[in-house]
């Protein structure tokens, strides 16, 4: 039984670490909750920094999770601009990194999140080399983009995953030159492979994207702290006057393996390990969203998952176990991306080597269309481009784990619905 004297703390001011907080007081929990963000804005949604807000069409206040009363309102202790730098497992305490405050806990959540991988090549200290994680740097990067587009200017992007295809179209929506660097055949190719891949491709390119498949950033050149083109591994140069590296994020595991808590090899994502309920090894400290490494039933591995739901339905999955409830977390996992006048919802996990067939329903050519990843008549993930309503059924057919009639499932006259267990 959980008691009014016990604290709960909460590292990381994300979506998972406030719908955590707003999800223990909702389940009636009365005792102290200590939420800290090692940022100095409140906890803010990641997806807009790449789509409505950099784009101009969102305002700065919609990004938060809760108005900022909000956080006193329901007596959560939020601690905004600190970092905790350890966790004393024996005493069950966190130090504050900035001046040394100790805190207890009875149970303490990880929601540390992930930090942009950098690029590991001369003139990655120049002024025009960006990452986009957090909202400052999509402040900054939606004023270089609308200066880029004033001035007809270059943005080189290093990476052909969501982050670097939502920027390349906002960048182009402004009016920017965009040249993106894909090491891999396609655009998103680990992702989608290259069927689905081409889709993208062609939807830039179609918008005045160049492409440069296959190689790799070397150098970014600069002159007096600004850059003026970047290298690839191909001998080529590339007009540049900024760079955006987009090749990934890391989890942030440090704290967790400082205290000795389990972590995942890279083959599971790297993350922390946890159970199906979010605990880590350490039985008083859990884990959620982007640095969680979970085990997933319904695809029989472990999952790190990075994508705006796994934070949103994460957090209070978390925040239940903390609590002694003792559902299993087994959200088939989901995103969505909008480019240009593309918008897709993709639910389900199907890895390159992991399906054996793609079935598409619709046309893709006119991006309209629903695609399947299958494996012995077996859905494992469905996308759907520009048709909606759809993902309930989507999610569905995941689930349920049951053969279908692939023709059937190709056949837009026929209902998803029909084609469920």
């Amino acid at each position: 039984m959980v008691d009014a004297d016990q604290t709960f703390v909460i590292v990381g001011g994300g979506l998972a670490g406030a719908k955590a907080a707003e999800t223990l007081r909702a389940e009636g929990f009365s005792g102290r909750v200590i939420l800290i963000c090692d940022e100095r804005d409140h906890p803010y949604e990641r997806p807009p920094l790449s789509k409505g807000f950099l784009l101009g069409k969102a305002e700065r206040d919609s990004v938060f999770v809760h108005e900022p009363a909000w956080y006193a309102q329901h007596d959560i202790e939020l601690h905004l601009g600190q970092t905790v730098d350890r966790i004393d497992r024996a005493a069950r305490t966190v130090r504050f990194g900035d001046d040394g405050t100790i805190v207890r806990y009875d149970k303490l959540l990880l929601v540390t999140g992930a930090e942009p991988r950098r690029l590991d090549i001369p003139g990655t200290d120049l002024a025009g080399v960006h990452h986009l994680r957090r909202l400052a740097h999509a402040e900054r990067l939606k004023g270089v983009l609308a200066a880029l587009g004033r001035d007809n200017g270059h943005l080189v992007i290093a990476g052909g995953g969501w982050i670097g295809l939502e920027v390349a179209a906002a960048a182009r929506t402004y009016g920017a030159e965009v040249t993106v660097v894909e090491h891999g055949p396609t655009p998103l190719h680990g992702v989608l492979g290259p069927e689905l891949g081409n889709v993208f491709a062609q939807l830039h390119q179609e918008h005045g994207v160049r492409f440069r498949f296959g190689v790799r950033l070397t150098e970014i050149v600069g002159q007096d702290g600004m850059v003026l083109a970047a290298r690839t591994d191909d001998g080529e140069e590339h007009p540049a006057h900024d760079v955006l590296a987009a090749i990934g994020a890391a989890p942030r595991v440090g704290l967790a393996e400082a205290a000795g808590l389990e972590i995942a090899d890279r083959e599971h994502g790297g993350g922390i390990v946890v159970d199906e309920r979010l605990r880590t090894s350490d039985p008083d400290i859990y884990a959620a969203g982007d640095v969680a490494s979970f085990p997933h039933a319904l695809f029989g591995t472990r999952l790190r998952v990075e994508h705006w739901a796994n934070a949103l339905n994460g957090g209070p999955a978390a925040a239940r176990s903390m609590l002694g409830q003792e559902a299993a977390y087994d959200r088939v996992p989901y995103f969505f991306t909008d480019q240009y006048d593309l918008g897709m919802e993709y639910s389900g996990w199907a890895p390159a080597g992991s399906y054996d067939q793609v079935v598409i329903r619709g046309d893709a050519g006119k991006r309209e269309f629903i695609a399947f990843w299958v494996k012995e008549g077996r859905v494992l993930a469905g996308m759907n481009v520009n048709v909606w309503d759809v993902t309930e059924d989507i999610q569905k057919l995941v689930r349920g784990g049951e053969q279908v009639d692939t023709e059937a499932l190709a056949d837009p006259k026929t209902p998803l619905g029909s084609l469920l267990p």
